[in-house]
């Protein structure tokens, strides 16, 4: 079994930025890029493994 999870954060947005950084703007993170959610309602980044899930979209839990 797998200990890892991805990050999971809840977006208002279906276009989103990832740079990796998490707190502290460009802190160790990598090139942002931008992300587009689609109709499952979640994108995953490739470079940090970040899961961005769509606020009331269909992969919305209301976790997190």
């Amino acid at each position: 079994m797998n200990k890892y999870e991805p990050e999971i954060i809840r977006v208002r947005e279906p276009r989103v930025a990832c740079d990796g950084s998490g707190d502290i703007p460009a802190a160790l993170g990598h090139p942002r890029i931008w992300l587009q959610i689609d109709e499952k309602g979640y994108v995953d980044c490739g470079y940090c493994d970040r899961h961005f899930v769509l606020v009331g979209g269909p992969a919305d839990t209301g976790k997190n």
